[in-house]
């Protein structure tokens, strides 16, 4: 009996020490087939890069001249279209004048009977006959009779309506036939100047701080003129061949909208722009010396942008960023990594912090490259 009971201890003593063998054989094989991943890493440098900031922006000719009637009257002729270029003093609008011509027949009539009366007690005053009251009476009335006849010249002038400036005719408003006034809501038209164009624009009143302070100068002007040249993005979406130059901003926050207006010039020599035309001002900004990295490389965890790094050991950790700016596909960084740190360039849907890789060193040049797109919908 104790021999069958030594027995069977040694046997399940053997089976224990065979299986144990086994597992750590398997373990040891286990670990033999599973080395860490590899991933990309870069490490971290500095560039300069230029990326842009836009803006929406509206567009209007540096001169918008409103034309309207000097006096009341029955529109005669439409003498242009629009569209049509002019030049200052070419007439646009004529009025009837019909009504007029004979109130100037009529105080030119005044004019010469208070002239005859004039002239009819010249000669009395001089021998002492009448008083030279009676004189200086009828020279005040010849006064007042050439006054009028004066307004009324001056009306049938008025009644040809001639453009304020060179520029662009407009909408025409009033055609033939209609009665116009001075006291209409509308003009007649409206007449531009758009050899150069005013883009109006604003910043809130963050970026209107941080535009400030981008560039040096001793007051707002100086700083203003040492901000750099502008492009426009048209509403097709190509970029205007001609540069801007920010002029001058209202200097004051409006406190509605939080904003301040901005006003940039282009020059228009091939009368591309007109009023009403639409698009984006776009402010580049340079970065000097920026620690950059790709957006690839970046992820969000509860608002943070985030990246993956390997330290000395291999493992992985990770990093907040404070981002600054965007260039293109590259994320411009203020905090959160330093020159030399070891980025993971791609992969980190599959990474966790503390796990091993096995780093792939790439070129950072390679490594902040645009990713192409193979599909577009």
């Amino acid at each position: 009996m104790k021999k069958n009971n030594l027995y069977s201890i040694l046997t399940l003593s053997l089976i224990l020490v065979v299986f144990s063998c086994g597992n750590k054989t398997e373990q040891a094989a286990a670990t033999q087939q599973a080395p860490p991943p590899a991933f990309p890493v870069t490490a971290i440098q500095q560039k300069t890069v230029t990326g842009y900031q836009e803006y929406p922006t509206n567009i209007e000719g540096i001169v918008n001249s409103d034309v309207r009637a000097k006096v009341s009257g029955y529109i005669q002729n439409v003498l242009v279209d629009e569209g049509q270029k002019v030049r200052k003093g070419q007439p646009l609008f004529r009025l009837e004048t019909q009504s007029l011509s004979q109130d100037a027949g009529a105080a030119k009539a005044r004019v010469n009977v208070a002239q005859v009366e004039v002239d009819k007690l010249i000669p009395l005053v001089e021998k002492n006959i009448i008083s030279a009251v009676q004189l200086e009476t009828a020279k005040a009335n010849l006064a007042q009779a050439k006054a009028t006849l004066s307004g009324v010249s001056a009306n049938i002038g008025y009644a040809t309506i001639k453009s304020p400036v060179d520029g662009y005719v407009g909408a025409i408003n009033f055609r033939e036939g209609a009665l116009v006034s001075p006291s209409d809501s509308n003009p007649l038209t409206t007449v531009s100047d758009i050899s150069q164009v005013y883009a109006f624009f604003s910043f809130n009143e963050a970026q209107y701080i941080d535009h400030l302070q981008r560039y040096e100068g001793q007051n707002k002007a100086e700083r203003i003129k040492n901000s750099p040249d502008l492009s426009l993005v048209l509403a097709n979406g190509k970029v205007y061949s001609e540069t801007g130059r920010i002029q001058t901003s209202t200097g004051q926050i409006n406190e509605s909208t939080g904003t301040i207006k901005i006003r940039a010039a282009f020059d228009n020599p091939n009368e591309i722009l007109t009023n009403g035309n639409s698009g984006k001002i776009r402010l580049p900004i340079e970065y000097k010396d920026a620690i950059i990295v790709p957006q690839s490389a970046t992820f969000e965890q509860q608002k943070d942008i985030m990246v993956f790094t390997v330290d000395q050991d291999n493992k992985v950790k990770s990093n907040i960023i404070k981002v600054q700016g965007t260039v293109g596909n590259l994320y411009v960084v203020e905090s959160g990594l330093k020159v030399g740190d070891k980025l993971i360039v791609s992969g980190v849907g599959k990474l966790r912090a503390g796990m091993p890789i096995a780093p792939q060193d790439t070129p950072f040049e390679e490594a902040i490259k645009p990713v192409a797109v193979l599909f577009k919908n």
